[in-house]
């Protein structure tokens, strides 16, 4: 971005149309990749379902090795109020929150605390409320935890702010178009005064 705004701004400035044509077509070009990525998005969804769930399910793993990853999936839950995955049972991959009996840590059969409800009346977070949460019936789950999963969280986010979402893509896309066309206007108006010389 440096080096492409660079030669952006350097190229009007000094005139220079190697500078300019350099600008236009990598932005060319990263618009070009931008809109195959988008189709690609479309075309091949439940590819990239899966590498949603594949992704969340090695953070879940790796959650307490990584202090921000921690903070991303604490944050992800939060905000989507989501709980793993697919499932509050998505944590048994996590050496910590599984409910085998071999598990020795007091997390066991648990949840992190980003999976709970929260509780308007609370001003602290309470850390410890989705411990051995996972033993209880389904039904009693609901009322301390979120029991959807992220993934569907995240598709429902998706649907709900899907005009917000086409509307800033289509925003960048008309910058990157305009940046193109003035780049190539400046090239000609260049080109046709050293013409004139």
């Amino acid at each position: 971005m440096f080096i492409l705004g660079f030669a952006g701004c350097i190229g009007a400035l000094r005139e220079n149309t190697f500078l300019l044509k350099f600008f236009s077509v990598f932005l060319g070009i990263i618009f070009f990749l931008e809109l195959t990525a988008g189709v690609l998005a479309f075309v091949f969804k439940d590819w990239i379902k899966d590498q949603l769930q594949f992704f969340i399910n090695n953070n879940i793993r790796a959650y307490r090795d990584d202090i921000d990853l921690q903070n991303l999936i604490d944050f992800t839950q939060e905000y989507w109020q989501c709980c793993g995955a697919f499932g509050a049972d998505d944590w048994n991959l996590n050496i910590y929150f599984n409910c085998t009996d071999t598990n020795a840590s007091r997390e066991r059969c648990g949840v992190p605390f980003s999976c709970c409800t929260k509780d308007p009346a609370e001003d602290v977070i309470n850390t410890q409320c989705g411990y051995d949460v996972r033993q209880k019936p389904e039904i009693d789950q609901q009322e301390t935890i979120h029991t959807k999963g992220c993934v569907a969280q995240f598709e429902k986010w998706l649907q709900d702010n899907l005009t917000i979402v086409a509307g800033v893509f289509i925003g960048i896309a008309l910058l990157q178009i305009f940046g193109i066309c003035l780049a190539q206007n400046l090239v000609s108006d260049i080109e046709a005064v050293r013409a004139s010389w």
